[in-house]
């Protein structure tokens, strides 16, 4: 769904834009926040019973170890369940002990302390969102309207009510993609109110970058009839 290499802070940030943006109550699953990765293990550190389990299947049927391993990066549930990456220190500074099931590599660079010192991390993107679930009431209680519902690079959607829009834009792609507004949505006096790129405004065409995704809120103002 995204790229946990040279994009994985953008992609990370328009994963969270797009899941925040919904109906519903959203579940952090820790780690996410900070944009912590899948591991790649060998095969004798993985705990859980059900990988375990196919191991044996696959093995019977005459699949190949690359293969099977192939599937187990691609699927295995203890992919996303290392310990929390909180500091740089021995064992990411989850335990003084050797953990469950090992550390991912990558905890030097990835942590809660790493990014509690960039204003631009994950984490604190993470903050905002959770600030305008609570600011915009729309964004709990609106209609849902999928848009471009056939365009395979742009996942976007409207939250309406009475009173409000919120559009929601996201390029699942890694790579600059044309977006045209014109026939989907009638862009009115809005606002940008999150953006993974720091996107201020927005026109009726535009060039999506990498993994981009925006929020843009409209306040429709009252029209009064007057029968003469």
């Amino acid at each position: 769904m995204g790229n946990d290499k040279e994009y994985r802070k953008e992609s990370a940030k328009m994963l969270g834009m797009v899941l925040h943006g919904m109906h519903g109550t959203p579940y952090i699953y820790q780690g996410e926040e900070l944009g912590m990765t899948n591991v790649k293990f060998p095969l004798e550190k993985y705990k859980d019973v059900e990988t375990i389990n196919m191991v044996k299947e696959k093995q019977e049927a005459g699949w190949s170890m690359e293969k099977i391993m192939q599937g187990i990066y691609a699927k295995g549930r203890d992919n996303a369940r290392t310990p929390f990456q909180w500091s740089d220190s021995e064992y990411a500074g989850f335990s003084d002990h050797e953990p469950w099931i090992g550390v991912n590599p990558n905890y030097r660079e990835i942590n809660a302390e790493e990014s509690l010192k960039d204003e631009k991390s994950i984490f604190y993107f993470y903050k905002q969102l959770i600030r305008l679930r609570k600011e915009y009431e729309i964004i709990s209680t609106g209609d849902f309207q999928l848009v471009f519902e056939t365009n395979e690079k742009i996942f976007a959607y409207k939250r309406e009510d009475e009173e409000s829009m919120l559009i929601v834009v996201a390029n699942f792609t890694g790579e600059e993609v044309i977006c045209d507004f014109r026939d989907e949505i009638e862009w009115k006096d809005g606002k940008v109110i999150l953006s993974n790129y720091d996107r201020t405004d927005v026109d009726v065409i535009e060039n999506l970058k990498p993994y981009e995704s925006f929020m843009y809120y409209i306040f429709c103002t009252s029209i009064y009839f007057y029968v003469m």
